[in-house]
């Protein structure tokens, strides 16, 4: 009469003890490789987190320094405007009331990171920093630079609040194929390199 508990012995001689101790250590490996993919994984994550956190704390007043631009395009038209010299004390007080205004103005741009884009008197033109509004003959400048700034531009820790709208300085292109002028800022022939210049920022 046999024991049933007692259990089967293997007939081929094949080791269930060490078969049992490979799967065990494959799986074990297997086990750390998904740890350490999902510990990278939680890495990455967190980086990416902190970097869109710094990116919206520095950028924070970007909406609201843009919505300023206006106050301070007004205050540099006023500025202009100004008498340069006037008998009255009171408007000479007032003038020199909108200028601290205007510095003091700038002097919190600058100081929150906003830097004002004015490019001077035959300033290449940088179409990732100016829009060009218009082009014109240019004697004393060279083709491709500013002439003139029609509104200064403003850049937040270097990224674009608003372009520089400038006139640029006529490239003399050469005749296109229908007898006019080509596009200055457009490539293939009539133009310096590949594919053509977006002149907004």
């Amino acid at each position: 009469m046999s024991d049933d508990n007692t259990p089967a012995q293997a007939d081929d001689g094949f080791d269930f003890a060490t078969a049992d101790a490979e799967a065990l250590k494959a799986e074990v490996q297997a086990l750390k490789e998904q740890v350490l993919r999902y510990a990278a994984e939680a890495e990455n994550t967190r980086r990416r987190a902190e970097r869109e956190m710094n990116d919206a704390r520095a950028y924070a007043i970007q909406k609201f320094a843009r919505d300023l631009l206006g106050v301070a395009d007004n205050l540099d038209r006023a500025m202009t405007a100004a008498p340069a010299d006037h008998a009255e004390s009171a408007v000479k007080n007032f003038v020199v009331g909108v200028e601290m205004t205007a510095k003091e103005l700038l002097g919190a741009f600058e100081r929150n990171g906003l830097k004002k884009i004015d490019p001077a008197k035959g300033e290449k033109f940088d179409p990732h920093k100016h829009q060009a509004m218009m082009e014109q003959p240019g004697t004393d400048v060279a083709p491709g630079g500013v002439i003139q700034v029609l509104q200064p531009g403003y850049e937040l820790l270097g990224r674009l609040v608003r372009p520089a709208m400038v006139v640029v300085a006529a490239k003399d292109a050469g005749a296109g194929p229908d007898g006019g002028q080509g596009n200055p800022y457009a490539g293939g022939e009539g133009g310096e390199s590949g594919g053509a210049v977006d002149t907004r920022a």
